[in-house]
């Protein structure tokens, strides 16, 4: 079942998606504010409206494909084309018009493959939220809307009052969670806690017991609603009420030590340990899981990338060990990190190489897993074929696609740089980070990557990155067969000597896609870490392999 799918996840799901097949979805649909662009609610003739709204980067626009889904939204016999038509009529053929036609179409989809158990959870800001949940109410029915949980991103973000703005500046997102059938008794809703706070104890749990150091707080047994409720009256401790406990329960709990009265004449009341506490339930409100910072441990780089914590109470809540959990835009693949984690199955649907290439590497480096063996890919070469194709059509998805294969990350991603743009690359296409001794400082490999013909000249231009960058290795991955003269020139460069290990390591490596769908990896250093650990693990893949002279082209002329 684990699944990452390429491509248009409109299409995915109608072709490849069985009906109510899915425990749980997730969505963090691409129209975020995160990023705090200004976009004009702008009709696509070109005339302007007053109102503006702070729009993601990549915001699909009006065009032959949005006027086709949407004739093909009014044109079915349900309430979502009527909806559809009155947005319509409403916000005219603008930016936000076509996105929600988009998102129209997606939701219908995804309502369809969810099970009568399952509930999902689309996740937004107030630029498109009111909207999407007049669409959701229309898809699941109003009576299926669960709960909108405000998710607390941030204690500060960076305001423009000092411009002048008069507005609030906003650090909270929406999630939407709508169930398929809030009705059905076997959805699945499992309670999550969160540990009391200092204030709180301090504030509730105010007595010790001097025999065994045990914190405690003093709850009512008193019964509501009186023998209106059933429950039982009669004397304790001098006190007459309507009592929560049988007459046999409350004798066992004064026998147990468990029943407090602070002075005669008071009602009595029970202990509760703190240490059998479980926590304050979560509510509508979460406060306690900020959004990631520039130093956060598990960032990416991906410029709307959720903490795992997000997703695991999610997932955690509305979801069992060995359900199916979707996210259709996976972006970097917390969704799927944290199902993989949590013991979920899981399926991914992203439309863009970089981020199904991100996917990879994080499940690589966090669990492993690699593609094709642990899970299946979609939508991507699988032949050196297919790679030739994509490296033709689309030469940056090339590059998104292989560097994950070797567990490379495309240069940039990791500082939010925009990959994939023309510019000055400093002929780094890719990176690789590994610590191999015991100073904390990482050490690098850069990867060159060539879809078209090769040279010598490019290999020397790899060794002078590598000197320029102080690295300590640099990969010369290409679709194409190396010549002699370029595997000369890569021996000529030398060995890299990592300190825990005794063999050298090529500095130059010369490596081709087709060695990689065989299975060649490079050769590279272990970290330090999983070196001293080396005799509990299987070998590392990467030290398989070697740069080699069985295969090159005829020698070209220097």
């Amino acid at each position: 079942m684990n699944t990452l799918y390429y491509g248009d996840n409109l299409k995915i799901l109608r072709d490849e998606i069985d009906p109510e097949s899915v425990d749980l979805i997730y969505l963090d649909p691409p129209f975020n504010s995160n990023r705090n662009y200004n976009v004009l609610f702008k009709d696509e003739s070109g005339t302007d409206s007053q109102s503006q709204i702070t729009a993601f980067e990549d915001t699909w626009r009006w065009g032959p494909e949005t006027e086709r889904v949407y004739h093909e939204l009014i044109n079915e016999p349900d309430q979502v084309g009527r909806m559809i038509e009155s947005f319509r009529g409403f916000i005219g053929t603008n930016q936000m018009m076509a996105y929600l036609v988009m998102m129209a179409v997606r939701l219908k989809e995804l309502h369809r493959v969810l099970k009568p158990t399952g509930s999902l959870y689309l996740h937004c800001d107030p630029t498109a939220s009111h909207y999407l949940k007049i669409l959701l109410d229309t898809i699941f029915g109003a009576e299926n809307f669960v709960n909108e949980i405000v998710w607390k991103r941030a204690d500060t973000v960076k305001g423009n009052f000092g411009q002048g703005t008069k507005r609030y500046d906003t650090n909270t997102d929406s999630i939407f969670l709508y169930a398929r059938n809030s009705q059905n008794a076997e959805r699945t809703f499992n309670t999550q806690f969160k540990p009391y706070s200092e204030e709180y104890i301090k504030a509730f749990y105010k007595y010790t017991e001097p025999d065994t150091g045990r914190v405690y707080r003093l709850i009512s047994m008193t019964g509501p609603g009186d023998d209106a409720k059933g429950n039982p009256r009669y004397e304790v401790l001098g006190v007459t009420r309507y009592w929560r406990y049988s007459r046999e329960r409350m004798d066992q709990l004064i026998a147990d030590g468990m029943v407090v009265q602070t002075k005669p004449g008071n009602v009595p009341q029970r202990k509760q340990y703190l240490d059998q506490g479980k926590g304050v339930a979560v509510q509508t409100l979460w406060d306690d899981m900020p959004a990631l910072h520039s130093q956060s441990a598990e960032r990416l780089g991906y410029p709307t990338q959720k903490p795992v914590a997000l997703l695991e109470r999610i997932i955690s809540t509305s979801s069992d060990e060995g359900d199916v959990v979707l996210d259709p835009f996976c972006g970097c693949g917390t969704t799927i990190a944290a199902a993989q984690k949590l013991n979920r199955q899981w399926i991914g649907i992203d439309i863009t190489h970089l981020s199904v290439g991100l996917q990879k590497l994080r499940l690589r480096n966090s669990f492993g897993l690699i593609a094709g063996k642990d899970y299946t890919v979609v939508g991507q070469p699988t032949s050196i074929g297919g790679a030739r194709k994509l490296a033709k059509e689309n030469p940056y998805g090339f590059q998104w696609w292989v560097l994950p294969l070797i567990g490379a990350k495309a240069f940039g991603s990791e500082t939010g740089k925009k990959v994939g743009k023309k510019g000055a690359d400093g002929g780094i296409d890719g990176l690789i980070v590994f610590t191999d001794d015991n100073s904390g400082k990482a050490k690098k490999v850069i990867v060159s990557v060539k879809g078209g013909g090769v040279n010598v000249s490019q290999v020397r231009d790899l060794i002078g990155t590598v000197e320029r960058e102080k690295a300590a290795i640099g990969i010369f991955l290409t679709l194409e067969r190396p010549t002699k003269p370029m595997l000369k020139e890569a021996v000529e460069a030398g060995f890299y000597h990592a300190p825990a290990h005794q063999k050298p390591f090529p500095r130059i490596q010369i490596i081709t896609v087709e060695d990689i769908l065989a299975g060649k990896q490079p050769e590279l250093p272990m970290n330090i870490d999983t070196f001293r650990k080396a005799g509990k693990i299987v070998k590392d893949a990467r030290l398989q392999g070697s740069l080699s002279f069985d295969s090159f082209q005829e020698e070209e002329s220097e």
